[in-house]
């Protein structure tokens, strides 16, 4: 289960990595090219090439989680695109829309009302 300080962020890294890499490779990762520090809590969100897998990195204080989501079927069909970025932000509800392979950018109430249905 995926769990959120208050101030913890959400961070994409808008490039995809390569998911040979285990902790220590996304940790590396954080670090190096999101220029983020990997034990401050925030969950990093990291994409496949093919966009059908999602792993996600949290240090809780005492050792990292890691957890992927792949896909049965299909590809992500939203990932951030941007040439200047290195890092999308999310919102929790977000992140729960990503997950369920829907447009984050569709956050509205009443759109997660009735995709809960």
């Amino acid at each position: 289960m995926i769990s959120l300080t208050p101030h913890a962020k959400i961070m994409l890294a808008v490039k995809p990595a390569d998911f040979r890499c285990g902790i220590d490779g996304l940790s590396a990762i954080c670090r190096l090219q999101l220029e983020q520090d990997p034990f401050s809590g925030h969950l990093f969100v990291f994409i496949n090439k093919r966009r059908t897998s999602l792993k996600m990195l949290q240090y809780d204080g005492s050792g990292y989680f890691l957890h992927q989501k792949r896909l049965s079927k299909g590809r992500f069909t939203w990932w951030p695109k941007s040439k200047e970025e290195r890092i999308a932000y999310l919102d929790m509800l977000q992140l729960q829309m990503l997950i369920f392979n829907k447009n984050p950018s569709n956050t509205s109430i009443s759109y997660w009302k009735k995709i809960a249905k």
